[in-house]
């Protein structure tokens, strides 16, 4: 892959995503504590050494409390999808080290039951959660990110509610 920049001509962080359906195709979403009212899927970067499937999961545990042996690989994007932070972001976010973000997007099917699901992890990023219809977490993401989610649920769409 050629080495594409974002904003400031600042490279973009390796991240992995996770959407998380429930047996009725339902998509898993979070509350940001740090952003009130705007919802996500689990993501997050991918460390030295890890893949993005590895880091997927990883992120999936961290921030659900669902680990690797209660969901199923469905599906892995098979390219990498990018979004720019916005100008005010950059330089803020991330240490000021990166422009966006490319990410490589898990789906998974939860096997488990609600009550197995714990946002209230040691580094908690979500203050509330919630099984949702893609139309409706795409009207909740925020702006910025709503091109990459849009792109990712579509290319999982057969297998959403």
């Amino acid at each position: 892959m050629s080495e594409r920049t974002g904003p400031g001509g600042l490279p973009y962080r390796p991240c992995a995503g996770v959407v998380l359906i429930n047996r009725a195709g339902l998509i898993f979403a979070g509350a940001r504590i740090d952003m009130p009212g705007a919802w996500q899927m689990p993501q997050g970067g991918i460390d030295a050494g890890e893949t993005p499937r590895e880091a997927a999961l990883r992120e999936l545990t961290e921030e659900t409390g669902v680990p690797a042996d209660r969901v199923e690989v469905l599906a892995e994007s098979l390219d990498w999808v990018f979004y720019d932070l916005p100008p005010d972001m950059v330089g803020r976010i991330w240490k000021g080290r990166f422009g966006g973000q490319r990410q490589k997007w898990l789906l998974l099917r939860f096997l488990g039951e609600d009550a197995e699901i714990r946002i209230d992890t040691d580094h908690p990023e979500f203050d509330q959660w919630q099984w949702m219809q893609a139309d409706a977490l795409l009207e909740g993401i925020v702006p910025f990110k709503r091109a990459v989610y849009a792109e990712v649920l579509e290319a999982f769409r057969p297998h959403l509610a």
